[in-house]
């Protein structure tokens, strides 16, 4: 059965009426902290500046509230709404990290002043030290067969421009900024905290087949079994609130009943406490990781733009059989495609609420392949308690789990999906369709 899923949606403009751009000007104009109590879930992503939150972190933590605001607007007031806000975000997280994060030459937040490429020989990188760039660090990873190297641009010169500069000084590399992906989700009202409530041993570890997670630390919970934990970022794993509840949604035991509970779970934290991470060259570890430990199925549920380095290692992970299941982010339609979800193969996933209504604020990804619950959902709070959960990443896991139980079933990442498609409730228009892909999966899996 062929995995090309391709049902492309043109990222639509619209043009929002004077009384949206009326209350954005509002909102912009207001402290922070404030425009993040207003605007809680309509943006369904965190900033990972300060990390994974700060003064905005949380931002769909309000959105069962204000949700039935959202849905009054027709959906193309709502679709703008949203773009709007997405670029407010990207505006205040270049606003307080300036000496962090800039923008590459497509206007997307990027580590500052690092490139990254791949298919550099030793040709290319005289060219590139005559051009004034220097190198940072080369690294292979074997696992993907990947050779990585990252450059300092020259001094005085803006990152877009340097890409601008590399790029067409070495035509046959891939380069790339190293560009920032954020959770495509709440982060269950808890930003991160110290690695002493990292995840511990609470229950005897599984001996199930094993599941993979990208994303922030998980942290302490009594519903959580011990979780094998690596950090890709600066002090991690760091516990954080969205990695935490994400994990407790596919391993979760007792209080939360996890979509995959007898599983084993390997959690990579790319953020830490690192104002830039999540960046591609951490996911891309990450991936690399996944695909040595043998791990049959990782869920991501960060989006970001496409990055010609991050696309090469999810082709590599998936040519080694591991697949990646990726959420479609919370910007919705009008935002540009997310990424990883719209890279070919990846099974992209989107949400819906308890009468299985597409999510407002979800994306579309270039495709979309599954839905899953994503709305009224409880998931685990860093140190103990339960936290309502709402947005695309959450429905990911249940989408991962479920095709984690048909790989160990099957054996072969072919059958495994084509089991999980037989299995998809269909819904909207009959068939596979643009917003729900094939249909619903794991309906009943949601602790509410």
């Amino acid at each position: 059965m062929s995995w090309k899923l391709f049902i492309s949606r043109a990222a639509r403009r619209v043009v929002a009426p004077a009384f949206l751009l009326a209350a954005i000007g509002a909102i912009v104009a207001m402290p922070p902290a404030a425009s993040a109590q207003l605007l809680g879930g309509l943006t369904g992503q965190v900033l990972p500046g300060t990390p994974l939150g700060g003064p905005l972190r949380g931002l769909t933590d309000q959105l069962t509230d204000n949700v039935g605001k959202l849905e009054r607007l027709t959906a193309r007031e709502a679709g703008d709404l949203l773009e709007r806000i997405r670029l407010d975000r990207i505006d205040t997280l270049l606003r307080d990290n300036r000496e962090n994060i800039e923008r590459d030459r497509h206007g997307d937040p990027a580590l500052r002043g690092v490139l990254v490429a791949s298919g550099i020989d030793d040709t290319a990188l005289a060219a590139a030290r005559a051009a004034g760039f220097t190198i940072v660090s080369r690294e292979d990873i074997a696992e993907l067969d990947l050779s990585v190297t990252r450059f300092a641009v020259p001094t005085g010169v803006s990152l877009a421009e340097a890409e601008r500069r590399l790029a067409a000084l070495l035509p046959a590399a891939d380069i790339a900024a190293d560009t920032l992906y954020f959770p495509s989700g709440g982060d269950a009202r808890i930003a991160s905290v110290p690695l002493a409530l990292a995840a511990s041993a609470v229950t005897a570890p599984s001996a199930g087949p094993r599941i993979g997670m990208i994303d922030g630390g998980v942290g302490t919970h009594t519903s959580l079994p011990a979780i094998e934990q690596r950090g890709f970022a600066r002090n991690a794993p760091h516990a954080s609130g969205h990695g935490t509840a994400v994990a407790s949604l596919l391993v979760g035991r007792g209080k939360i009943a996890g979509a995959a509970p007898r599983a084993r779970l390997l959690a990579a934290d790319v953020y830490g406490d690192d104002p830039a991470g999540g960046n591609a060259t951490a996911i891309v570890r990450a991936l690399g990781w996944m695909v040595q430990r043998n791990v049959p199925v990782v869920t991501i549920s960060l989006v970001g733009p496409a990055n010609a380095l991050l696309g090469k290692a999810v082709a590599a992970a998936q040519a080694k059989g591991t697949m990646v299941v990726a959420a479609v982010g919370n910007d919705g339609p009008a935002a540009p495609p997310a990424y990883p979800a719209s890279y070919d193969n990846v099974v992209a996933v989107t949400g819906v609420d308890r009468r299985n209504r597409a999510l407002v604020e979800a994306g579309r990804a270039r495709h979309v392949d599954f839905a899953a619950p994503g709305a009224d959902l409880k998931g685990a709070r860093i140190g103990g308690g339960l936290t309502s959960l709402r947005g695309t990443s959450y429905a990911a896991p249940f989408v991962a789990a479920r095709l984690l139980a048909h790989h160990a079933a099957q054996g072969e990442s072919s059958t495994a999906l084509a089991a999980l498609v037989r299995e998809a409730k269909d819904l909207g228009k009959p068939g596979r369709d643009p917003l729900y892909g094939y249909g619903l999966v794991c309906g009943k899996c949601a602790t509410r």
